[in-house]
């Protein structure tokens, strides 16, 4: 699954943890310094609304920085090992965790934006008495609010229209990307196919679960790399918010409540559901082996008439039955514990802001602000919560391919034993 598309995957894996390690450590804590020796300002930057968001000196540098980290890692696996696919897997990675991030930040784009747009609401809805009215039109405010409204509106066409764009180019690209590695999975069986077709179900492995994979993975991971990117991106927002938020319900005032507050509740919800779906895989897995049972048997019978038969087709099937009600059961109270947790989550961060909004503390473009922010966060925990169906199916994909894999080294193994006895 993986050495066929990736370079040594083990210690690709490792040595990619260890560099995007050095590399976010140097960028955290010298980033000001390096912008210093290149002529940018990133020093206290305020919040820019629309898409001059983008260029900021910050955001160039950024550009810069990342540009350059790809080129030294990738030259440095270009070198040390050529690989057929190194371009799609090395370089197309990149791009893809670069286009998810710009996306995530197109989200925080929006979230600036949410103030000023929230806050004019709130005071242009202020004043209903008809006295009122009639002064804001006597001091042709109409139209200046009018027109505050359009141009704020118009910024946020603008970061909508950003949006789509990056969206559809990322599709397009992970596509292209997931495929290739579909494409370098079969090649990669294809050459071990004298071996492979004594392997009983051999022909799905290679042809179907190459593809569920494959569609998995495109689904599954931009989902991860974006959940992971919206953490860096938000989090620093979430922690700034804070100061606007004095204390929490029970707990009393603490330092930047709604950040321990969101990581508390998405790593509990994460742990409940983990813990609660633990059997799923296991049933997946086992799922997948009785319909195979079920439908080699089928097979056999279209060829020769004394296999398939009715007493053992009905007794195959039943094992199917079996295991789908065990599925179902398990699945329900998942599903219950699930939507318990989401449900409970639409309203904590409501909860959380009782007493601040009771005493009239924030202004309404900051409460859109935090409750954006604040899902972006718990969503991006809530990773596992969200995706795990999926995840199951994945493991159950995995497990399968696994000990596909592990029996084409066995038999290369064995013959190289053989091999060297008769030498």
């Amino acid at each position: 699954m993986f050495k066929s598309f990736f370079p040594h995957p083990k210690w690709f894996f490792f040595s990619l943890l260890i560099f995007s390690g050095c590399a976010s450590g140097l960028w955290y804590s010298f980033n000001q310094q390096i912008a210093e020796l290149v002529g940018l300002n990133i020093a206290d930057e305020q919040p820019v609304i629309g898409l001059g968001h983008f260029v900021t000196d910050s955001f160039l540098l950024f550009y810069a920085y990342y540009a350059l980290c790809t080129a030294i890692f990738a030259l440095f696996w270009f070198s040390v090992a050529k690989h057929r696919w190194q371009y799609w897997s090395i370089l197309g990675s990149s791009a893809i965790i670069f286009s998810t991030y710009f996306s995530v930040q197109v989200s925080v784009a929006i979230n600036h934006w949410r103030r000023p747009f929230f806050d004019l609401i709130q005071s242009l809805l202020k004043s209903t008495d008809k006295e009122a009215v009639e002064k804001l039109v006597s001091d042709e405010k109409v139209a200046s609010a009018t027109s505050e409204l359009l141009d704020l509106m118009l910024i946020f066409a603008e970061i909508a229209f950003l949006a789509i764009f990056i969206f559809v180019a990322t599709r397009f690209l992970v596509s292209h990307y997931i495929f290739r590695w579909r494409n370098a999975m079969s090649d990669y069986y294809t050459v071990e196919w004298a071996q492979l077709r004594k392997i009983e179900g051999a022909s799905q492995r290679v042809q179907e679960d190459t593809m569920v994979f494959a569609r998995i993975m495109e689904g599954l991971g931009v989902a991860l790399i974006d959940s992971v990117m919206t953490l860096f991106a938000f989090l620093p927002v979430l922690w700034s918010l804070s100061e606007y938020v004095s204390e929490l319900p029970v707990v009393g005032a603490i330092a930047h409540p709604l950040f321990y507050a969101a990581l508390f509740w998405s790593i509990f919800g994460t742990g409940l559901l983990a813990l609660v779906g633990i059997k799923l895989p296991g049933l997946e897995f086992k799922n997948q082996k009785v319909e195979a049972a079920f439908r080699k048997e089928l097979v056999y019978g279209e060829d020769d008439e004394l296999r398939a038969d009715p007493v053992s087709l009905v007794e195959l099937f039943s094992q199917v039955r079996r295991n789908y009600f065990r599925l179902y059961f398990h699945y329900m109270y998942f599903n219950v514990a699930r939507m318990l947790y989401l449900q409970a989550d639409n309203m904590f961060v409501l909860i959380l802001l009782i007493p601040t909004i009771a005493v009239g503390a924030i202004t309404f473009g900051v409460l859109q602000q935090i409750l954006s922010a604040f899902n972006q966060v718990s969503n991006s925990f809530q990773y596992l919560v969200n995706s795990w169906t999926t995840i199951v199916e994945l493991l159950s994909v995995y497990k399968r391919l696994s000990s596909f894999e592990a029996q084409i080294e066995d038999k290369a193994g064995s013959s190289s034993d053989i091999t060297a006895i008769i030498k």
